[in-house]
């Protein structure tokens, strides 16, 4: 069961969390333009209902949708998110998880159905049609099922707020204000059911706690706040910028996506919430009307005078209630993740991790096989050569790994498919082909082998054919460009795939796998260099062997490296490995690395590239 809500957390995460940037987006537009916000701009304001109910619902969607089944998952996500965004009244997030995800399985199930069953010169016919009908279909069920099955569960979450305030169990009250917060639903409660109560309890004693059960941006923040202590990579950078747009801003909305990666996290508002609320009822305090935003200074302005303290004090017990419920759970996510690529990729530095008494041969294993794991291949060679073990030290692509491969080196996130296609072999994760800890800890481990504590039984000679210092049908001066201004890692992609195109190496086809490829993982190697090439799939749209060089003397940002060299690769065979393994040697030396990034002369990189 646990293992369960982690992967359903993991899910939805992956639905969520590429948007959180379209999410800050509005909270700003929002917080900036409504007329009641800071600088309140009718025509500007327009754009807050539109991209709640359409933009983000529909991001949401394509996101879950490609998730499963690639970009056409995603398109397909959209079509049938918008049949449910139109049959409903609501934000309808919820239908986005629900249909997106469903579209994306719906379609990927289709594809495989007809695969291999498409004339030739019918397929992008099949393709375009099959998404046009099945994407409408979808969008009907959704408009007449989706969208109102979510619509009765915002009634039910009504009738639980109307009877427990009916029975005087205020803080119990909670339990269905902060769950339907986090489903965007927290405007229908608020202003259809608690805003009313408070409204007539305002009219009779002059305030109402009531405006602060929903309004209280203590829970939220302290969900916020422990993702920024206990969390880690790009959810703890974001969280600091999205309390501040919560608590100050007061757009709620913006917290709801970081509890829905991790469901268990309902419980941390949820507690704050009846916290805040117990502390409101002790001191009994209220407001004088409902706070729209929900910020702090917009509560505090509506608080009558003398109950400020005790409104402050609420907010802050709900802040801290939450937040120490939030941080082991947060914590705890952020470690499981830690551990799980610990526990796949760790490799202890003593001779006894390698359990075989033999290794006769170490495959280096990358999506497409012909480019970082060539490489990488290439560089473990050489430094092993001198241990004397007469290890054959090859590469190949991850789904294509021979069965005869004692050891497998691949990267972390291609964990599942190495070791699903080669279950006959040891395996070493590691994040970069070329520099990462745990290659050194691979080679002192053998190395350990050469003072006698194992015996390695078989011979094979790996030699390199040297080729001369001149331009190859492979690589020539019309494939290199120097000096180029610095841009986004997608343009420089892009731009090399243009020319292996141009020079007759690929289709235009290959250019759009060496994006796709890029997203799966990067191809950053080391030493200021980045590798780009197609997904394996894309070796179809490959016409002959070729290498593209693009230099990029201030460097581009590979995530959260710097490549200066940009060198496109497209592979038939075997054919562009010598080219490969000669940069790979040639990376071992930093001089030269640095004086390939400052060139003015592509002779320089030809008489490295092709020794």
């Amino acid at each position: 069961m646990k293992e369960k809500i982690q992967k359903f957390g993991k899910f939805l995460s992956g639905m969520v969390m590429p948007n959180i940037g379209a999410f800050i987006a509005w909270g700003f537009i929002t917080a900036f333009f409504i007329a009641s916000g800071w600088f309140p701009n009718e025509k500007l304001a327009g754009l807050v209902d539109p991209m709640l109910k359409y933009l983000l619902p529909i991001l949401v969607g394509y996101t879950g949708g490609k998730v499963v089944a690639g970009v056409r998952g995603g398109v397909i996500g959209s079509i049938a998110t918008m049949g449910v965004i139109v049959g409903a009244d609501i934000p309808m997030f919820i239908g986005a998880m629900i249909m997106g995800p469903l579209s994306g399985y719906i379609i990927k199930k289709f594809d495989k159905a007809v695969e291999g069953k498409v004339p030739a010169g019918f397929e992008m016919l099949v393709n375009n049609f099959s998404v046009g009908i099945i994407g409408m279909i979808l969008a009907i069920v959704g408009f007449y099922a989706v969208g109102p099955f979510v619509v009765m569960m915002t009634g039910v979450l009504k009738g639980g707020v109307e009877f427990i305030i009916s029975k005087g169990l205020l803080p119990l009250v909670s339990i269905f204000i902060e769950p339907a917060k986090v489903l965007f639903l927290n405007n229908a409660i608020n202003h259809g059911i608690i805003g009313p109560i408070g409204i007539e309890q305002a009219q009779n004693m002059g305030k109402s706690i009531m405006f602060l059960l929903e309004s209280n941006p203590g829970p939220g923040l302290g969900v916020l706040l422990a993702y920024w202590m206990c969390s880690k990579g790009a959810m703890k950078e974001s969280a600091p910028g999205a309390a501040i747009i919560h608590a100050l801003g007061g757009i709620h909305e913006i917290y709801f996506p970081y509890v829905l990666m991790n469901p268990l996290l309902l419980l941390a508002p949820i507690a704050g919430s009846a916290a805040g609320i117990l502390v409101f009822s002790i001191f009994k305090v209220g407001l004088v009307a409902t706070p729209s935003p929900g910020s702090i200074f917009a509560i505090l302005a509506l608080a009558p005078k003398g109950e400020m303290l005790g409104v402050l004090l609420g907010i802050l017990a709900a802040t801290a209630v939450s937040f120490l419920v939030a941080a082991p759970l947060v914590k705890k996510v952020a470690n499981n993740m830690e551990d799980e690529t610990k526990e796949e990729s760790n490799l202890e530095s003593n001779v006894d991790v390698i359990k075989r008494d033999v290794i006769n041969k170490i495959v280096f294993a990358c999506d497409a096989g012909m480019g970082s794991s060539a490489m990488g291949a290439t560089k473990f060679r050489n430094r092993i050569k001198k241990l004397g073990l007469n290890i054959e030290v090859t590469n190949s692509s991850v789904d294509t790994i021979p069965s005869d491969a004692d050891l497998v080196v691949s990267h972390v996130k291609l964990i599942e498919r190495a070791k699903k296609n080669s279950t006959q072999a040891e395996h070493v994760f590691i994040e970069n082909f070329l520099q990462d800890k745990k290659l050194d800890e691979l080679f002192n481990s053998l190395q350990a082998r050469t003072n006698g504590n194992v015996k390695v039984a078989k011979e094979v000679a790996a030699t390199n054919e040297i080729v001369e210092a001149k331009e190859t049908s492979i690589l020539n001066k019309n494939n290199i460009v120097l000096g180029l201004e610095s841009v986004s890692k997608e343009e420089a992609i892009k731009r090399v795939g243009e020319i292996l195109a141009k020079e007759g190496y690929v289709k235009e086809e290959y250019i759009q796998a060496m994006l796709e490829r890029e997203e799966i993982v990067s191809t950053y190697i080391g030493m200021g260099v980045a590798i780009p090439h197609g997904v394996g799939e894309a070796k179809k749209e490959v016409k002959k062997s070729g290498i593209a060089v693009l230099q990029y003397p201030n460097g581009i940002k590979f995530g959260d490296e710097v490549a200066y060299l940009v060198v496109g690769i497209a592979g038939v065979g075997d054919e562009h490995l010598t080219i490969l393994s000669n940069i790979a040697m040639s990376l071992e030396d930093e001089g030269l690395v640095e004086k390939l990034r400052k060139t003015y002369d592509v002779n320089d990189i030809l008489k490295v590239f092709n020794k």
